[in-house]
C-alpha cells in the first residue's frame, strides 16, 4: 500500500519517513544553496540546511506480503510537479503540519481534497513551538470534522506508527462507506 507524506518545507516529512521505516530510507536531500535563498522561505526554520528535491522512500512490513510504502514529497512549490506522479495509486496521505508555519500545509490539504485522496493531519510538535489543541488546528485549517488530526513528534517511531494507523483506518472507513453507498 502506497502512502504519501506531505506538508510544507521543514515540517518533518523526511524525519517521519526515517523514524518509521524498517529499511534504511532513500533520501534525495541536497544542501540549500545560495541560488535557492530568494525562493526558499526559511523563516521559522532558519537552522534547516538541506531540502528534499525528489522524494523520500521508506517501507514498513505489516505482515508477510503486506507492506506500507512511504513516499515523502518535497515541500517547496518548485518541486510540486513530482506530486501528481507520486499520488498515483496512493491509499492515502499524511499531511505534516508545523504550527510555526501552519499556512504551509494548505497546499497539501488542497491537493488531497481536490483529488479525493484520504488524508490525516499530523501536527509535528517541535521543541519550543507553541502548542495548540487538535480542534484549534482543525479550525485553523478549516478541515471537515471527519478528517483525523493528531499531535505527534515525527522523530518518535511510535508516534509515526500511530499516525499511519490512523490514516489506514481513515482510508478503510472511507472505502467501506463508499462500498455501502453503492450497494
Amino acid at each position: 500500500m502506497k502512502i504519501l507524506v506531505a506538508g510544507g518545507f521543514g515540517a518533518g516529512k523526511t524525519t517521519l519517513v526515517g523514524s518509521v521505516s524498517e529499511i534504511r530510507p532513500l533520501r534525495t536531500e541536497e544542501e540549500l544553496s545560495e541560488q535557492g535563498r530568494p525562493v526558499d522561505d526559511t523563516s521559522g526554520v532558519e537552522t534547516k540546511r538541506t531540502t528534499t528535491v525528489a522524494m523520500d522512500f521508506g517501507r514498513i512490513d505489516l505482515q508477510p506480503g503486506l507492506a506500507l510504502y512511504l513516499f515523502g514529497t518535497p515541500g517547496q512549490d518548485r518541486f510540486w510537479f513530482v506530486w501528481d506522479e507520486l499520488a498515483r495509486g496512493a491509499l492515502g496521505a499524511v499531511v505534516i503540519a508545523d504550527t510555526r508555519r501552519l499556512a504551509d500545509c494548505f497546499p497539501s490539504v488542497d491537493f488531497f481534497e481536490r483529488r479525493g485522496i484520504p488524508f490525516v493531519v499530523a501536527v509535528n510538535c517541535f521543541d519550543g513551538a507553541e502548542r495548540f489543541e487538535v480542534e484549534e488546528v482543525r479550525d485553523a485549517l478549516d478541515l471537515d470534522p471527519g478528517i483525523p488530526v493528531l499531535l505527534c513528534d515525527a522523530r518518535l517511531r511510535e508516534d509515526g506508527k500511530e499516525v499511519l494507523v490512523a490514516l489506514v483506518e481513515h482510508a478503510a472507513a472511507g472505502r467501506h462507506r463508499a462500498a455501502t453507498a453503492r450497494a
